[in-house]
């Protein structure tokens, strides 16, 4: 069977205004409204049209987290992916030990293609797609605004500082997307009613053979500092002295 497999993640949702524990120990997220990833539901959505131009015979995704991500697996659901996977995690994974974990997803699974969005709009890592292919030893596009695929290839356009580049890649790949690939299907209320109603499969970590690791500590989390207000000047010896007081000339 051709398979796409689809790695989300669950994520504050990018409407909400986000704001820090006044004690300190990071963002507040209780009673916070939660969404998939925006880069990851541009990835469901290109993974549901290979399916319908009859590229793939099914799309699975697959999250890493707590009971709650499971709310996200099933808005996938209802776009209309096949299966759901659920790798069960406590506590918030660093990009390599998400790659491996996912690593061990793909070995099961033997996709033909594994999308990804090109990050996370919490961390901004842009790094488990990079991750993900080294270890799978397979071909890699990243920031992928328009793809085709055939048989045995895909052609990627990606973008870049300079532009936009063209790539071919052979398949199996993992391929990152960015927002300008396509625009999510709306999803309506039936659609997640049935969802409901589907299963989610439970894995663990110790099933993979991860055992998590820790590389990084957050000494601290604030908020940027107060922007200091412009000044209006009229002409431009007026300019000059301002930036000469500030000391930028």
């Amino acid at each position: 069977m051709s398979r796409v497999v689809v790695g989300i993640k669950r994520v504050i949702d990018h409407s909400v205004r986000v704001h820090l524990h006044a004690q300190g120990g990071g963002v507040v997220t209780d009673g916070v409204k939660m969404s998939i990833n925006p880069f990851c539901e541009i990835a469901i959505e290109q993974a549901l049209r290979i399916r319908e131009q009859g590229l793939a015979d099914e799309v699975v995704v697959v999250s890493i987290g707590p009971a709650e991500v499971e709310q996200q697996l099933r808005s996938a659901l209802a776009m209309g992916a096949d299966r759901a996977i659920r790798v069960a995690a406590d506590t918030a994974l660093e990009p390599l030990t998400v790659a491996r974990t996912l690593l061990g997803i793909v070995e099961r699974e033997a996709p033909r293609l594994v999308l990804l969005g090109k990050q996370a709009i919490d961390a901004d890592n842009n790094q488990t797609g990079q991750m993900l292919a080294a270890l799978w030893d397979r071909p890699q596009a990243t920031f992928t605004s328009e793809l085709k695929i055939d048989e045995s290839k895909a052609t990627v356009t990606r973008e870049i500082d300079q532009g936009l580049e063209v790539l071919e890649i052979d398949l199996p790949a993992v391929i990152t997307v960015d927002l300008r690939l396509n625009e999510p299907r709306y999803v309506k209320l039936p659609q997640l009613l049935k969802a409901k109603k589907q299963p989610v499969e439970p894995i663990t970590l110790a099933e993979l053979g991860i055992v998590p690791t820790k590389q990084f500590h957050t000494k601290d989390t604030a908020a940027p500092s107060t922007r200091v207000g412009g000044t209006t000047v009229t002409t431009v010896s007026e300019l000059i002295s301002e930036l000469e007081q500030r000391g930028l000339i």
